[in-house]
């Protein structure tokens, strides 16, 4: 349910956000278990002591103050998850983003959007033809979503500056990468629209780049893979993509160019071979203009959490002994603890917030 956020509600979502362990699935959890904020940021050294950690980082309210400030000097915003203005496809995702932050045109957010995205290192013919998709896609009325990197992400925002772009960054939205995109990264600001999960002044590090590609396809109805070497993180994007129930588009090569392996195996695989704007907008079509699916969150009834917490207190060994350095499936755990899923879950909670647990696409867990 979307709802509005008070200026102390909007700094304790942001601390919540950002306190060390917590990412999409647990921020998630615990908003579903306290949905008031500042409750739930109370709650989480307690969960995280229960599942043998300590010394949790968690910003101040003072911190919180100064990155919403920064924010606003940039003349850019925070957009929680939970606010009315925040991306459907985003909404739409099983774990979605807790926030992002959003500078120039916003509105461009809650249009249909087709992410470009390929090889750094791009041919020339790579990128003028990324170019000529975007501005083709643009012109039916689709935003073109990319990551601002080299290569085919420049050529794509390049060619859909005039109609509308997205540019999905690793850093902070004021961060510029590559420096060689100054320029393009002035243009997007003034004319599109540049997203970031993270604060205003982060340098972007490899850890962010998967989470930028995941917010990349999910804002968007589908991907068009360019130009992707295997092991690419274009390839990345097109696995978020798919788990993301999103089309997946590539574009065929050479089988002697590196640049087209990763391509042509997704057509292999059943991606919708793409040669033109229209490729793409007949697989669309149907789609463009209703909503994203969600996901089912059927919350059943109403969470006895003491009794849930006492419960995970009698099977917390046992979790603890299933999991192991390879991922897990959540379901699997459950159906071997013969305990309840809320009490499984809370003892999953406990101990990633504790730092004890990793998370892994496909409802995943492991040893941290």
């Amino acid at each position: 349910m979307s709802r509005a956020l008070s200026d102390t509600q909007r700094r304790a979502w942001l601390r919540l956000a950002r306190t060390q362990n917590v990412g999409p699935v647990t921020f998630a959890t615990i908003i579903a278990r306290y949905p008031d904020p500042g409750e739930a940021l109370a709650e989480v050294p307690r969960l995280a002591r229960r599942g043998g950690g300590r010394d949790l980082r968690i910003p101040s309210d003072d911190e919180a103050r100064k990155e919403l400030d920064a924010l606003a000097r940039l003349g850019g915003r925070m957009i929680a998850a939970c606010e009315p203005d925040f991306p459907q496809g985003l909404a739409a995702l099983e774990a979605p983003p807790p926030l992002i932050n959003a500078l120039g045109h916003t509105s461009l957010l809650q249009r249909d959007m087709i992410a470009i995205v390929g090889a750094r290192n791009a041919s020339a013919l790579g990128r003028k033809f990324a170019q000529t998709i975007a501005g083709e896609l643009g012109n039916a009325s689709l935003v073109i979503a990319s990551g601002l990197a080299r290569g085919i992400d420049t050529a794509a925002h390049e060619g859909s500056l005039a109609t509308g772009t997205c540019a999905v960054v690793a850093g902070g939205i004021d961060i510029v990468y590559p420096p060689e995109n100054q320029a393009l990264h002035a243009r997007i600001r003034a004319e599109g629209v540049i997203v970031s999960e993270m604060p205003p002044g982060t340098t972007p590090q490899a850890r962010h780049f998967p989470r930028r590609n995941r917010i990349i396809s999910g804002l968007s109805r589908g991907v068009i893979i360019v130009e992707a070497a295997e092991g690419s993180g274009s390839l990345i994007t097109a696995n978020y993509a798919l788990e993301q129930n999103r089309e997946v588009f590539a574009v065929p090569g050479s089988p002697l160019d590196p640049r087209a392996k990763g391509t042509n195996r997704l057509i292999r695989e059943g991606a919708t071979l793409t040669e033109s704007a229209q490729d793409v907008l007949n697989v669309l079509r149907p789609i463009l203009g209703a909503g994203f699916r969600d996901p089912a969150r059927d919350p059943g009834p109403p969470l006895d959490t003491k009794a849930a917490e006492a419960e995970a207190d009698t099977i917390r060994h046992q979790v603890l002994e299933l999991l192991g350095p390879a991922p897990a499936e959540v379901d699997e755990i459950i159906r071997r603890t013969e305990a309840s899923a809320a009490a499984v879950l809370i003892v999953l909670l406990e101990l990633e917030l504790a730092g004890r647990l990793s998370r892994h696409p496909g409802n995943k867990v492991s040893q941290a």
